[in-house]
């Protein structure tokens, strides 16, 4: 579950995930990089597949924004709306700077 407060983004996540979530954000500015380089390559279909792979595992971990932004990334990659996967990205930069985690 995720909420909004004082400009924080605030990530309930289940106690039993504490070891993974570091490894999950970090790969996830892994990703940036990675859509990044896809773009300049004119790789959609690898933009597609990161954007797959977010919409499937966010919500897993408690990350419900990072699911959304994985949809709205695979969609727009099939369609070959290159903006649309940038204000993607820009989401996901801002995500993960203002994410702030509460392991319950």
């Amino acid at each position: 579950m995720e909420e909004q407060q004082a400009g924080k983004i605030i990530a309930h996540v289940d106690n039993d995930l504490a070891d993974l979530i570091p490894g999950y954000l970090a790969n996830r500015k892994k990703d940036i990089a990675a859509i990044a380089d896809a773009l300049e390559k004119k790789d959609m279909a690898a933009v597609r597949i990161i954007g797959h792979s977010m919409k499937g595992s966010g919500g897993g971990y408690g990350f419900e924004t990072i699911t959304d932004i994985g949809m709205l990334m695979e969609k727009a990659a099939k369609e070959g709306r290159d903006e649309d996967i940038r204000q993607q990205v820009k989401r996901l930069e801002d995500y993960l700077r203002h994410v702030e985690i509460i392991y319950d």
